[in-house]
């Protein structure tokens, strides 16, 4: 396992549509593990294939409860609103108020290519619809209401 580069902001491959995962080799196991580790390493939520510069559609979440793989990730349903700070590995010291979904549900697969539904409330349901669109090139800094602030300037706040 290695810690990757997280590419950053201004990077024109985070603004890439990442390509469907057909199999898993060993390559592939290898992205999986070492992106588990650097989002540790970075401490972050969540993190998508294209934030180390792969165009694979493959993201990793840890939410606090246990860690998730998403292979293939699509969204199936949302439900209500919630409004908070969001931050991104691929946006160092930045944050912004975003208004998202309450709930989500998506469908996804695990590492033997095996379909499953995941559905998740507030902070879930964030990491899932925020790493979900990395897929498609997007970032969450498209959807802040109001400036960017500096993460030290909200930590000072609260």
């Amino acid at each position: 396992m290695a810690i990757r580069t997280i590419r950053e902001m201004g990077d024109p491959v985070l603004n890439k549509i990442s390509k469907e995962v057909k199999e898993i080799t060993p390559r592939v196991q290898d992205l999986i593990d070492d992106m588990f580790e650097t989002m540790y390493e970075a401490n972050g939520v969540g993190l998508a294939a294209v934030q180390v510069g792969v165009l694979k559609r493959i993201v990793v979440i840890d939410t606090g409860d246990d860690p998730i793989l998403l292979i293939n990730p699509r969204i199936l349903e949302v439900s209500g609103e919630q409004t908070g700070n969001e931050a991104c590995l691929s946006v160092p010291g930045k944050t912004g108020s975003v208004t998202r979904p309450h709930y989500v549900k998506a469908v996804a697969q695990d590492e033997e290519l095996n379909e499953f539904e995941i559905e998740g409330e507030e902070l879930l349901a964030r990491a899932l619809i925020h790493e979900i669109e990395h897929l498609d090139g997007h970032l969450f800094v498209e959807k802040v209401e109001g400036p960017l602030m500096d993460v030290e300037m909200v930590e000072e706040e609260a």
